[in-house]
């Protein structure tokens, strides 16, 4: 399974031309000095954003925190695996954290 979402993670990244999939082991972006997604070794995709965005998103998505290595990412939302269908509208969130991380101090 791990190796069919990290297929789907390169495929939505490569929907984003500001930035690119960085990580061997631990597939990643980052942009001005911050991760903004990640793929946990369990296949399950976050994607960071601003406090207030995230719980709207968890609301709106019915879906929790991320976690990797069994401790909650702070900022994250995990990604529903039904959202991995549409790559396109996926896409324009992380485009959206991508933004947000941006308007951060920069690292």
């Amino acid at each position: 399974m791990w190796k069919e979402r990290l297929e789907i993670y390169d495929e939505l990244v490569s929907r984003c031309p500001r930035f690119e999939r960085k990580g061997k082991t631990v597939p990643y972006t980052s942009a001005n000095g911050y991760m903004f997604s990640i793929l946990n070794k369990e296949g399950e995709l976050g994607i960071r954003f601003s406090k207030e965005i995230q719980q709207k998103y968890m609301k709106e998505w019915d879906t929790t925190v991320f976690k990797s290595h069994n401790a909650i990412m702070q900022g994250y939302v995990l990604i529903p695996d039904n959202m991995l269908q549409d790559l396109d509208k996926l896409a324009v969130y992380l485009d959206e954290s991508y933004d947000y991380v941006m308007t951060l101090e920069p690292k």
